[in-house]
């Protein structure tokens, strides 16, 4: 990503306040309608929620009002009406296709690694064996028609030559794709590096990061996405789903000009399309629009709840329409359970929700220790050595083990089945009683085997290398999702602990515990639902989702009955996670890049006043401030020119410094600019006043210029003792860029959204300097 300074000051950083432009009309009075680019932002500036909202307010008023007058108006206001609809349907029409093409993609080119089909390149391994007539259930994966690349090029399938010609030919493909990923981000799209999540969060609370969801990125978002996810990098797609969808959304947005002109409806549009990528990530629209409430949404209203649900749904069928797994689901790893669990493997649950949380607690400090590293020392200059150098370790261990082998889909997949009787997996592998009688579905427990003994110790090998592996991989230059790494961790522990409550019920049914619930013969426990509750635990831990992961995970299953043990676990995993520190992986991003954002979920307590944090402090020069009908253009031009302040207090006079209004600085720019160029008369020495009439000047004085009508007549103000608490609460539900310090009616200073999160890292022992957008 690279890096930007956010241009910020001691005086003001943020955009007019919270007093709406009531006058939202023309801008000038020289002038019939407003010039271009007010009301826009520049780059990395906060928006300003609150004249946005007054802004889209002023809009309705005017187009209800006017479609009164005639038919054509009528037909207007019910088009501008339905336009917040049709923007949702094709946000969910274009995230459900693109999210169908990378699955498809994906499982081409993972496939392509191993080995190649002779009737047509493009078809996968299981596309492969389909078209073939030579295929036998029990031989389903072998077909002559799909070649390994070792019986390809030496016409060998087993032998040691054959072994290391295919484990070099994984290793090659796996660094071609990666090298592709990276060189395309670093030529193309910088952006459509991460997650993303973190930025979306960021932007969503009111931040503009121009480009960040932009043409370029989504294409290039989504062509490395297949390229990252194929190379074999522990590394998913789901997360930067989401970032994909929010593209989709931005790009939609801006053909409407009710989005496209104003910051905060853009936002709301971006809150349902996060939730449609969340839908086609999952195949989970109900917990993907939770996921846009609990995690991602900063300003959720109502509407936007339905609409996002609609992008959801309509996400969701488009890619069932496109079925890229075959098997008419959503995702690769749906699984269908048929035993209950039983109150006593609540204590399981529970132990699982604890690794969960020690584990997004170990994560997220090793990720952000490294990642730290690679921002401040020379490994930072080097993005397309260090994916080189991690793909290859990657491939070079994942290769000899099975697990680590085959994609993190389709082991998750193979982690959450129930061990039916048609099942070919290792971990399926137990000792049959040959006299057993039963109906498919109700396999009782058998002791294990040795497929399972050895499947174990894959497993705990696998475990550890996913682990230290993925903390690496995750902030690299390239698409890098973190769901499903997580879900893999957690699901690969749930399924060693569910063997091993199996192994123990099956050995020992007359202890207290079993006796009641586990009788010989029986099938008491279903180690894929241990799997299952372990990858909950795990991603709960390190994302601090609740609600929405058990939404999630039980719209995966299908399971209703098995919520109390995703609950058990998902509450457990954030309670533990949350001892050791509250911030989740992607709020400790958020910290890491110093972007400017005012988490509602922290708590400030601190016995602080607003006269502590305000600016200009003891020693520091007076506030920059307008007068509003002493200063001519030059002294107006000359101030911009010499400070970076993004706007300016007005005040009666210098000596009263009584508060008339605020002026932003983009808006005084252009207004001037414009003045010069449509209004005769006005020069350097021309008074400029923002009252409403103008000043007495000598007879032979150059034309004044009047610009009340960019002044904000209501900023938010404080006074000078109001508790620090209550600022930080007035800043986080409001939306604010900045408020102005009074005492009786006299300006005394501004706080920023800069200067509050500086006070709340300082009030937290932290750098006040380290949070700021670098």
């Amino acid at each position: 990503m690279r890096h930007c300074r956010w241009t910020s000051l001691p005086g003001v950083t943020s955009t007019v306040s919270a007093g709406a432009m009531s006058a939202s009309g023309n801008l000038m009075d020289f002038l019939d309608e407003p010039f271009p680019d007010v009301g826009t932002y520049e780059d990395f500036h906060t928006i300003d929620w609150l004249r946005e909202k007054s802004r889209d307010t002023d809009r309705h008023r005017k187009i209800t009002s006017k479609s009164k007058e005639s038919i054509w108006e009528f037909i207007k206001s019910l088009l501008d009406a339905w336009s917040g609809w049709v923007v949702m349907l094709l946000i969910g029409l274009l995230a459900g296709t693109l999210a169908g093409v990378i699955d498809l993609a994906v499982d081409w080119m993972t496939d392509l690694k191993e080995g190649v089909c002779l009737s047509a390149f493009w078809y996968s391994h299981e596309q492969c064996c389909w078209t073939s007539n030579e295929t036998t259930f029990e031989d389903r994966d072998k077909c002559p028609l799909w070649q390994k690349w070792s019986e390809l090029l030496l016409s060998q399938s087993e032998g040691a030559s054959a072994y290391i010609l295919n484990y070099l030919m994984y290793i090659l493909w796996a660094l071609l794709f990666a090298f592709l990923a990276v060189s395309l981000v670093r030529v193309f799209a910088p952006y459509a590096c991460g997650s993303g999540i973190p930025e979306i969060k960021t932007i969503l609370s009111g931040f503009i990061i121009r480009g960040y969801l932009g043409k370029w990125t989504l294409l290039i978002k989504t062509v490395t996405l297949v390229l990252v996810v194929s190379s074999g990098l522990s590394l998913g797609k789901e997360g930067p789903l989401v970032h994909v969808a929010c593209c989709c959304g931005n790009f939609f947005s801006s053909l409407f000009s009710k989005y496209s002109k104003n910051e905060g409806k853009r936002r709301e549009v971006l809150s349902a399309a996060a939730a449609a990528g969340v839908s086609v990530a999952f195949g989970a629209p109900i917990g993907g629009v939770l996921f846009s409430l609990e995690e991602v949404s900063y300003y959720f209203p109502l509407k936007t709840l339905w609409r996002s649900f609609f992008a959801a749904l309509v996400a969701a069928f488009t890619l069932r329409s496109i079925n890229p797994f075959g098997n008419s689901r959503l995702v690769l790893f749906y699984v269908e359970y048929h035993t209950p669990w039983y109150m006593a493997e609540l204590f399981p649950f529970i132990l699982l929700g604890v690794f969960g949380g020690l584990w997004g607690t170990l994560f997220t400090r090793c990720n952000i220790a490294w990642c730290r590293r690679r921002k401040t020392t020379r490994l930072g200059k080097y993005p397309v050595l260090e994916v080189i150098v991690v793909t290859a370790i990657t491939a070079i261990i994942a290769y000899p083990n099975p697990y680590t082998r085959q994609s993190t889909s389709e082991l998750i997949s193979e982690l959450f089945n129930d061990c039916g009787a048609l099942e070919s997996s290792q971990l399926c592998d137990y000792i049959n009683d040959p006299n057993m009688t039963r109906p498919v579905d109700d396999i009782p427990d058998r002791p294990a085997g040795v497929g399972v003994y050895t499947a174990m110790w894959q497993l705990a090998l696998a475990l550890i290398f996913k682990i230290v592996i993925t903390i690496f991989t995750f902030g690299m230059k390239i698409p890098s999702g973190l769901f499903i790494p997580s879900m893999a961790v957690g699901a690969m522990a749930g399924r060693m602990v569910g063997i091993g409550v199996e192994q123990l019920a099956y050995h020992h049914h007359d202890w207290i515990i079993f006796r009641n619930w586990c009788r010989p013969g029986a099938d008491c426990v279903t180690p894929g639902l241990y799997a299952m509750v372990g990858a909950a635990a795990c991603l709960g831990g390190v994302t601090r989702m609740t609600v929405s992961l058990v939404v999630i995970m039980f719209e995966l299953t299908g399971g209703l009955e098995y919520i109390v043990p995703l609950m058990a676990a998902a509450v457990t995993s954030k309670w533990v996670a949350d001892a050791f520190g509250k911030e989740g992986i992607y709020e400790a991003h958020i910290h890491l890049n110093g972007y400017p954002f005012l988490d509602v979920k922290d708590e400030f307590t601190h016995r602080t006043l607003a006269t502590d944090v305000m600016r200009p402090r003891r020693g520091e020069p007076p506030l920059s401030v307008l007068t509003q009908d002493s200063m001519t253009v030059e002294d107006v031009e000359t101030l911009i020119k010499e400070t970076d302040y993004n706007g300016f207090p007005v005040v009666v006079s210098r000596d009263s410094e009584r508060l008339i209004g605020f002026a932003q600085r983009r808006e005084l720019i252009l207004a001037i600019k414009n003045a010069r160029q449509r209004q005769e008369g006005i020069v350097s020495n021309s008074i400029m006043y923002f009252t409403e009439e103008p000043p007495e000047l000598p007879a032979n004085s150059p034309h004044p210029l009047k610009l009340r009508r960019i002044l904000n007549l209501s900023p938010f103000t404080v006074t000078d003792h109001t508790p620090m608490e209550t600022v930080v609460d007035i800043f986080r539900k409001l939306g604010l860029r900045q408020c102005l310090v009074t005492r009786s009616g006299r300006l005394l200073g501004i706080i920023t959204k800069k200067d509050v999160l500086r006070h709340m890292a300082q009030m937290a022992n932290q750098d006040p300097e380290s949070i700021m957008f670098n």
